[in-house]
Formats: C-alpha cells, structure tokens, sequence
C-alpha cells in the first residue's frame, strides 16, 4: 500500500480542515430537532463552510453506480438509513428519530472528515443504547491507536465489543487514509478479515486516518435505494455511524475533527 506519512506542518493543516469540520457539525446537532428539514441543515452546513473559506468535499462527488453527483454539502441519514442520505426541504425530522450527519471539507489543500449521530428529542433506550456503543467503538480506535500497533488488533477489539452488544459492524463501508483526497491509502476495516490479516496495517507516525465505525441494531447487511446513493439496512432496523479524522504521532493518537480549540493526545 502507498500510505503517505505526514509532517507536522501538513498535520497542522488537516487540523484546520477539521475544525471547519467540527464546528460545522456541533452547529447542525444544535439545530437538529423536531419539525427541522434535513435540507435546513445542509443549507447551514454550505454557509458554514463559505465563511470558512473551506470547500465541501461530499458536493458534486461521481459514484460509479447513481446517475448524477451527490447534490449536497452534507449526508443526513435517518433511522434504518446507514449512509449518503440526501439532505431535502422534504425531509423532516421527527420525535424519536435518529440521524447520522456526515460531513467533510478541503481547506488550503487539505482535508478534513467526521460524522455523529444526534437524537432528535427523546429517543428510546435501545437507540440511545445504539448510540453509545458506535461511539465506545470509536472511543477504542483513538484510545488503542500508537505507533507500532497493528490496526487489526484494534478492529478486533471494536467488532468484539460490537457483537457482544448484539449489534453488528457494517462491512460494506469502512474507513480511509485522508490528507490532500478524502479517499486515500489504506483502507480501514471496523472488522477482521482475510484482507486485513494479510495485508495488516502497522500503524506509523504521520499516518493519518478517517475512522469511520457504522454499527446496525440488526444484521450487518445493506442495500442501495433507487436514488443511487441512500444505504440502508436491509431488515430495516436502525444504524448509527461516527467518525473521526486521527492522526498517529509519537505520543500516540490525535483528533483532528475534535474542535477549534480542542485537542486530545492519547498514550
């Protein structure tokens, strides 16, 4: 694999990227409520992000598989929906809903990349429950993320503490090597496979990483809706993803979309 190590200077910079991130998406989970268009959310994201001076990486992206590019800033998935939901004015949230919002942008040349999911207003226990465990599966990946540190014994430790929830890790989607692309070297499984075992990462100063968990109440698969771009479950239940952009330095691990004036180190 072709993974570039980055210097402080660039690290510096995808920092950056990653507050207009984290900024962005603290604001959407503010104004996330009941009665609110998933649409209003992506017109603030767009603002946001021209004060920032920062372009939206998710805008105007190709897939392979839909007939025309992503047509927003930001993806608002909703309930049994995994990823790339379609922001719309038609779209409102209810009481009880869960959303996943991700977002990502390109400042300066460098990227930065995260995602949460947000209750909107009361929720039921099993989906706060659902909540909680995506993000303790995050929470392992900055914590057990250091030099030296094969990342399969940090994927093994999130799929364990996934099924033992009895929930399930989402294998169609995992995360990514992020700096000047959002998509770059090496891929990064939530899971063990035969693929990573035989290619396994070591985890080096200067990796960056976009880890991205996507857990589902029921069973792991998914399938594609008509518009080409919306994943959901395939038995309908609900699913919850967080993401982080990270950074391993000596030190062990920082978060790089933690937040303007944030910044964690774990050892």
């Amino acid at each position: 694999m072709d993974i570039t190590l980055r210097s402080r200077r660039e690290i510096e910079l995808i920092r950056r990227a990653g507050a207009v991130v984290a900024d962005v998406l603290s604001k959407l989970k503010e104004i996330a409520e009941p009665g609110v268009t998933t649409g209003c959310l992506d017109a603030v994201a767009s603002q946001m992000t021209a004060e920032a001076g920062a372009k939206a990486l998710f805008k105007g992206v190709c897939s392979p598989y839909a007939r025309t590019p992503f047509p927003a800033c930001v993806c608002t998935s909703i309930n049994e929906q995994v990823v790339h939901g379609i922001p719309s004015e038609a779209v409102i949230l209810k009481e009880g809903d869960i959303l996943s919002i991700d977002f990502g942008v390109r400042l300066d040349g460098y990227c930065g990349d995260a995602a949460v999911t947000v209750g909107i207003g009361e929720i039921s226990d099993d989906k706060r429950r659902l909540l909680d465990v995506t993000k303790h599966i995050l929470d392992i990946a900055v914590t057990r993320t250091a030099p030296g540190i094969k990342w399969s014994e940090i994927a093994a430790e999130m799929q364990n503490y996934t099924e033992s929830a009895g929930f399930s890790i989402v294998k169609d989607f995992v995360g990514h090597g992020i700096g000047k692309k959002m998509h770059e070297e090496p891929r990064v499984p939530n899971f063990v496979n035969e693929e990573l075992l035989a290619g396994d990462i070591i985890l080096t100063e200067g990796m960056v990483l976009a880890v991205e968990p996507m857990v589902n109440a029921g069973i792991s698969d998914v399938r594609t809706l008509k518009d080409k771009w919306t994943v959901v479950t395939k038995d309908g239940k609900c699913s919850a993803h967080f993401e982080h952009t990270i950074a391993v330095v000596k030190d062990g691990c920082e978060v790089l979309t933690a937040g303007s004036t944030l910044r964690q180190i774990t050892k």
